[in-house]
């Protein structure tokens, strides 16, 4: 078996949708151990709250969906060690009750967004052979649940484009981790309503992610119980799976 290799400690990490949940958990971690972490998000005063926590935070208002300056701010930053899309939003998306202005935005954010700062990042990781980007998928991106189609669309989405890269960057030294994580204590996951199993203080989420990325792991899961059910439901015919789906209640 192929042993697997130790990412070194970042020095320099830029990390979107930073002001919030699993990104101001990384950012926080990365400052905390010593490195310059370059935090991006849309709310100013979210990262200026965190910019206090740590003098190696350095807030930058950014809205991802501006594809000129993300790709400029990533471009203009100099070397970067790691590079985190984590920036995501959920609503859901019923296909009775379809609305496409979500349907587009949702896309944008977690597919469009998240795939662009991952490329933007690449060019010159793979000049100098040294790096490693990251991407925030979710276990959702397995399976078309009722009422999420669009945010399974998204998450499914940025899981393959993942794996094409890491498929691509096979003998070279940059880095490449898709994080699928289940259900997390965050501002998004707050406003659910409906029953989350086995939910996961941030705290405890961030820990896994980190532990992950430092042995340079191709993809990183949790829970493991999430995951293990995660997995069966990929075992099941679509025949027999979408009926099932269907029946199952979504709170809106």
């Amino acid at each position: 078996m192929k042993a697997m290799l130790t990412a070194a400690q970042p020095t320099t990490v830029f990390i979107t949708g930073a002001s919030s949940g699993l990104g101001r958990g990384l950012a926080l971690h990365y400052a905390k151990s010593g490195a310059t972490v370059h935090a991006a998000a849309r709310r100013q005063d979210e990262l200026e709250k965190l910019a206090k926590e740590s003098p190696n935070i350095v807030p930058l208002k950014l809205d991802v969906q501006d594809t000129p300056a993300l790709v400029k701010a990533i471009q203009g930053l100099g070397p970067l060690d790691m590079v985190i899309a984590n920036a995501g939003i959920g609503r859901p998306t019923p296909a009775k009750k379809m609305d496409w202005e979500w349907v587009r935005r949702i896309l944008d954010v977690n597919a469009t967004a998240a795939c662009v700062t991952i490329a933007a990042a690449l060019p010159a990781m793979v000049e100098r052979n040294a790096g490693h980007v990251v991407a925030i998928s979710s276990l959702a991106g397995f399976r078309g649940l009722p009422g999420n189609a669009a945010y399974c669309a998204s998450k499914a989405a940025l899981r393959i484009f993942m794996e094409s890269v890491r498929v691509d960057l096979a003998k070279t030294k940059v880095r490449a981790t898709t994080i699928y994580p289940g259900f997390v204590k965050t501002e998004l996951t707050a406003k659910n309503k409906f029953p989350m199993p086995f939910l996961m203080e941030l705290d405890d989420a961030v820990k896994v992610m980190a532990r992950g990325l430092a042995r340079g792991a191709a993809t990183i899961a949790y829970p493991l119980p999430m995951v293990a059910l995660t997995r069966a439901m990929g075992l099941i015919p679509r025949a027999l799976y979408e009926p099932l789906a269907s029946r199952m209640r979504v709170e809106r």
